[in-house]
């Protein structure tokens, strides 16, 4: 097969065929060591997210299917009951379970989990094929760049709408794995012309408390590796499937953007642009949480202090959080702005064991809750989605107004996790879904950090059983 330099391909620019040539061509050498040290710090907080949504409802659910529909064994971990299985049902619950919690990864400027479709897909495949670990960040790598690029291409419009996690979702694991089957640029464009037909995933959930959050990257992940297995297996699908007049860009989009599919491709690596959660909600709630925490301190305020606070977002933060307004669910109160700013006023945080069913009754957490409002502000709409700005306004209850801004909420790439952080991290996750003891926790954490070296990434945890003591 012939290979191109992956930076100088032939294909047009801003063209699903460009994508296509990059992601075949690419190789872990290509790649700057700062791109593969932060594809090591995010598959390690992947990983933790997916041990630690295991117990969730709509996991089991998922769990269930693959049993009934799977086969009974297989070369793919289940990362959440420890059983093996093929990569299409591995890649389905993996990916579910890491959505659950609210703490995988964000890009900003596409508005895109990438972790919890490209990791789960990726993982699957090369546990299937025994593919190396330069291998496997190459090709985490290839899902993080394409899977970016499209949820910018496809533009704010789209996300009024859909869910981007679940639309460029697919093409991203789909890129990811035709990488680890070693498909030709040809094939690869297949895949994506696969993928992008079963791109699907709407926020109408959110109003319900429905589970379909989970549904959208269980099948971004499993339609993504089925996409490129069937391509390598001589399916074809649409040549021009984002930018062609009847592709995504057409239907999902009123301002898509062809030209940043291929933008900085080689020269701007999306993956060092992702950022961590430090906060256990929806990232929309981040800025405006770490605002109000400065603003608190600085002023030295308690929650008794506080008469109202008005949160100024951009508009996808009132798009997505603005349909609830009375949250019933622990999962919905990670999408609402006034439980998650509660939170941090009452118990100055917002983490994985503060989103509770007694959380949700607490009197004084739903006191606060109504003291909390939206509005759209000019200036942080304007630097969304490039830049997530917080802002609040705080009245006190002696009626003074002051405000606090935050420019990088933590976890951005200018306020990024530590490796000592994404460790501490790891072990809370982990810890939280009882999904692996101290000793498992420790391994996974070594070999995350050798994984360049690995021979294969097989055997993440020990098949059967259930961690012993966390």
């Amino acid at each position: 097969m012939l290979r191109r330099d992956p930076f100088g391909f032939a294909p047009e620019p801003g063209t699903t065929a460009g994508l296509a040539a990059f992601a075949a061509n690419l190789r872990c050498e290509d790649l700057p060591d700062a791109a593969v040290e932060r594809t090591k710090d995010l598959f390690l907080d992947w990983l933790a997210s997916a041990l630690a949504g295991r117990e969730a409802r709509p996991v089991a659910a998922l769990e269930k299917f693959a049993r009934a529909m799977g086969p009974q064994g297989g070369p793919v971990e289940v990362l959440t009951d420890r059983s093996r299985t093929s990569p299409l049902f591995g890649a389905m619950v993996n990916a579910a379970s890491s959505h659950v919690v609210e703490q995988d990864d964000v890009h900003n400027g596409s508005v895109f989990h990438p972790a919890a479709v490209v990791f789960p897909a990726a993982l699957a495949a090369a546990q299937e094929t025994g593919a190396a670990g330069r291998d496997f960040i190459a090709a985490c790598v290839a899902g993080y760049e394409v899977g970016i690029r499209v949820g910018e291409f496809l533009g704010r419009s789209h996300y009024r709408v859909f869910h981007t996690t679940g639309t460029a979702g697919t093409p991203a694991s789909a890129v990811a794995v035709s990488r680890l089957l070693d498909l030709s640029e040809d094939e690869t464009l297949h895949a994506l012309g696969s993928a992008g037909t079963q791109a699907a995933g709407l926020w109408e959930f959110l109003g319900d408390a429905a589970d379909s959050k989970q549904l959208h990257t269980a099948k971004a992940a499993s339609d993504g590796l089925l996409s490129a297995y069937l391509a390598r297996d001589g399916l074809t699908g649409a040549k021009r499937i984002l930018e062609g007049r009847q592709g995504m860009g057409a239907g999902m989009s009123t301002d898509a953007d062809p030209s940043r599919l291929s933008e900085g491709l080689g020269e701007r690596w999306a993956v060092l642009e992702t950022s961590f959660k430090f906060h256990a909600s929806c990232r929309h709630t981040h800025p405006a949480a770490d605002a109000l925490l400065a603003g608190m301190e600085e002023h030295g305020l308690a929650a008794g202090d506080i008469r109202r606070v008005t949160a100024r977002v951009h508009r996808g933060a009132v798009d997505v959080l603005g349909s609830v307004r009375d949250p019933q669910t622990v999962h919905q109160s990670k999408f609402s702005m006034g439980f998650v700013l509660a939170l941090i006023a009452v118990r100055g945080r917002a983490g994985i064991t503060d989103f509770t069913e007694a959380a949700l009754k607490d009197g004084e957490l739903r006191a606060f809750h109504d003291k909390v409002g939206m509005v759209v502000d000019r200036e942080v709409d304007a630097a969304y989605p490039k830049r997530w700005i917080g802002l609040v306004d705080i009245e006190t209850a002696d009626g003074e107004i002051v405000t606090a801004r935050v420019d990088e909420p933590k976890g951005d790439p200018q306020n990024t996790l530590s490796r000592d952080e994404i460790e501490e991290k790891t072990k809370s996750l982990a810890a939280f879904g009882n999904g692996a003891d101290r000793e498992e926790v420790k391994r996974i954490i070594a070999r995350a950090w050798n994984l360049e070296n690995e021979v294969n990434v097989r055997d993440m945890l020990p098949a059967g059983g259930s961690p012993t003591t966390v």
